[in-house]
């Protein structure tokens, strides 16, 4: 089963999806946006196109594991998923996953301008690949 995994922004989302066994996590592509229904279409498209079976979208509760606003703007654009593409839609929490990825990115003395391209992509990774190990656990 292929999942795809998401990191939600306001202008932008990250894209991972898995192999087909569930096991490994790849940066597919950042969708910038300005309308959420184009990204929509553009996600559904990708699901189709990797034959998505279930999305996991990254939650970045606060710290002290409280909701935020932009925890539950992700809760929202999960509820949205789920209704615009009838597929399963779980939440994982992603506390760190942004700057996990900016770390990656640094150790790797990616410049600056590239840092801003594959951020949310990695971090959609990091996302995944979280998801995966809880399930194949």
């Amino acid at each position: 089963m292929r999942i795809m995994g998401l990191d939600y922004g306001e202008k932008r989302i990250g894209v991972a999806v898995s192999d087909p066994l569930g096991i490994t996590a790849q940066g597919v592509s950042t969708i910038s946006y300005t309308d959420l229904d184009v990204a929509l279409r553009e996600i559904k498209a990708l699901c189709i196109e990797f034959a998505i079976e279930k999305i996991v979208v990254g939650n970045p509760y606060n710290m002290d594991g409280s909701r935020g606003s932009a925890s539950e703007k992700a809760e929202e654009f999960a509820a949205e998923l789920r209704r615009s593409l009838s597929l399963d839609v779980d939440l994982i929490d992603e506390r760190l996953s942004s700057i996990s990825a900016e770390k990656v990115l640094l150790d790797g003395d990616i410049s600056r301008k590239k840092r801003r391209k594959v951020k949310d992509k990695l971090a959609a990774v990091i996302i995944l690949e979280q998801y995966l190990a809880r399930i194949n656990r």
